[in-house]
This record gives C-alpha cells, structure tokens and sequence, in this order.
C-alpha cells in the first residue's frame, strides 16, 4: 500500500452517490481511511455511500485505563465467551460465561480483548463453508483483535505485558484457524501476527482494521498495481473495498443500479472485485490486466487469494494509519455490545453494512 501513495482518479458505483452526501460527523479520534497511494487513475464500484464513523456511539475508556484493569488483574481459569457446537445459522452460537482460558505457547502472548470486529469469513465459517481444513469444534469464532497483552510465552521477543496491539489472530483463515477466536475475554495469538495499536485510534477502531487492511494491501500488491495505473473497485462500502477506495481516493460515482460497469467504454488495468461479480469484472479490465477477486468463482484474468496475516505488515502501515491517511470506517449501527453478537452477525449477514461491524466493549 505505501507503494501506491500517489493521487488516483476514482470511479464508484454506488446506489447513491457519496460524493454528494454531507460530511461525516466529526471523530473522537482519527477514524481510518487508507493512504491515498497511487498517481494514477482509478475507478470504483460500491453498492451504497460511505460513512466514516468513529465511535457514533458511546466513547471508549481511556486506553490508559483499560490498560491498568487489564494488566491488574490475575489472569483467570475460566472466561466469558461466545461458543458454536454445530455449524448452522446464527442461533448456533451460545453466550458461554465457563470456557477455559486458552493454553499459551512459547511464541505467542496472552490478549486481554477490549474490542473485535467481524468478517465474512467468520459466518462463513460457521456455516461450515470449509469445515473440511478448519479446527475442531466447539469454536470461539472471530480473528480480528484489539487489546492489551497481559502474559507473554518464553519465546516472545519484542512484545511485553501492557502493551496494546491489534492483529487478525489466525495466520492463514481457511486452514487451520484458532480454534479460541477473538470473540471471547482473553484469545492466545502468536507475537508475529500482532502489531503495536496505532496511537490515534481506539481499541474499537483499530479491530476493525487487521483483516481488512492486510487484504485490501496484500490484493493491490498481488495485482502489480502502480503509479499511473487505473482501477476499478467493486463493493466499495465493504471493509475491504472502503480501504482500497481510501487508499486511493475517488474521483466519479455511478450507480451499478442504473448503469453497468462492464459495458463502460473504458476499461481498467485492475478492477478489484469485493463482491464476488468476476464473470462482469474480467470485461472492464485491460488485455493484460489482473482482477482481483476475493468471493467466488475466478476466471482469467481474475484470480482468487486468501490473506496471510501478518504483524510486519500492520506495523508498515501503522504510519499512514497515526497521520490520518487511512482511517477506519466502523458501520454506524455499532459497536454492538458483547451482548449482542448474534445480532451483529445477523446484520453482518443481510450484506446491508457499510464499513465493518465491531464488538464493543468485550466482555
């Protein structure tokens, strides 16, 4: 993504144009936004307007006191967490205050969570879509993490008791995924796929980046985009495609409903594809361009990946994230209460959110 800090024309489709909305209210802290990379053209599809949101609800602790009711405390046996049995819908998941505290390994460290957010792949998941190369059941779901380290395991080098890091916690997301998630207490994760919290945002705001970010980067490095290059995003009011979209600015707006982006007369040397429309996305792109696509069939030029997390990663773009370049985009009807993750997971399921759902405060 630091490669691509250049400026970029932007097309979105979009069913209302977001360029014509009102400025979105002021943040408590930065929210995100992505680094405006490249000098190039770009143009982007989004099914519905942009709102960048900050906390539109209640105002998160003082990290410095979260930090010392995390790091005062003993760890306990026992945790407050969310638990699925079965795969199924939504009613699978069980509020379950008597799961064990994860077992640390010697390279990882113990997260006290304050905040997480969720992702397509966690319903996914939970509704066995790759249950074949997932880990055993019952599952605490939830990879993208924010929170303080309260023990670290023998091996750990740089990370200490007290810090606040966020990070998706499974390194590869479809193969063999932590079998204790984000969505609970306390979650062990492996110190290389964690990063410092950026010192601007909350806890809220910074889980509601890792997964998204580390894809949104690692989909524009895949595809060889660079300066004087155009783009087409589609589904850019996702978590993933709402990062690009920062990344790179937006010049236009079109309405996918009223206009078809495949037949545009001009075409692009990416078009990266959020939504799962690469049979449409392989027409707007360039002979000898890519399409990126992250949800459903591929066919060339297009190409499917999965994101590897990294905290190396998350610590490069750290500084686009503390100056404002790149800001979170939470979706107004959050955070949702710990209370309420069945409902956050039901909402995240009807594909209406714009920016990400985020579970605020945990427990």
């Amino acid at each position: 993504m630091e490669a691509l800090l250049t400026q970029t024309r932007i097309l979105i489709t979009t069913k209302t144009n977001p360029l014509s909305l009102p400025p979105p209210p002021s943040l408590p802290k930065p929210s995100l936004s992505l680094p405006n990379p490249l000098n190039q053209r770009t143009q982007l599809t989004h099914r519905r307007p942009l709102r960048v949101s900050a906390s539109a609800q209640r105002a998160p602790a003082s990290a410095a006191a979260e930090v010392a009711a995390a790091s005062g405390l003993a760890v306990p046996s026992k945790m407050k967490a969310w638990v699925y049995s079965d795969y199924g819908d939504a009613s699978v998941l069980n509020y379950d205050e008597g799961v064990s505290v994860p077992d640390l390994g010697e390279d990882q460290v113990l997260v006290r969570v304050v905040a997480a957010a969720l992702n397509p792949v966690d319903f996914k998941r939970r509704l066995g879509k790759f249950k074949a190369t997932d880990s055993p059941l019952p599952t605490v779901p939830g990879y993208d993490v924010a929170g303080i380290v309260v023990k670290v395991g023998s091996q750990v080098k740089t990370l200490k008791v007290g810090d606040e890091v966020y990070g998706d916690i499974s390194e590869k997301a479809l193969e063999g995924p932590k079998q204790f998630g984000s969505l609970a207490e306390y979650t062990a994760v492996e110190e290389k796929l964690l990063a410092l919290k950026p010192k601007n945002l909350d806890f809220a705001q910074a889980a509601s980046l890792p997964l998204a970010i580390e894809t949104a980067n690692e989909g524009l490095e895949r595809s060889g985009f660079s300066s004087g290059k155009s783009i087409l995003v589609l589904g850019g009011a996702g978590g993933v495609g709402s990062l690009v979209i920062q990344s790179l600015g937006v010049d236009l707006a079109i309405d996918y409903t009223k206009e078809n982006f495949e037949e545009l007369p001009e075409k692009f040397d990416v078009v990266y594809d959020a939504v799962g429309q690469c049979d449409k996305a392989v027409k707007a792109v360039k002979e000898g361009g890519s399409v990126v696509v992250l949800t459903g069939a591929a066919s060339p030029p297009g190409f499917r990946f999965v994101v590897t997390s990294n905290g190396a990663a998350l610590a490069k773009l750290n500084p686009f994230l503390e100056s404002g370049k790149v800001k979170p985009i939470i979706d107004p009807k959050g955070p949702f209460p710990f209370s309420k993750v069945v409902e956050a997971f039901t909402y995240l399921e009807t594909g209406r959110a714009t920016g990400k759902v985020v579970i605020y405060p945990i427990p």
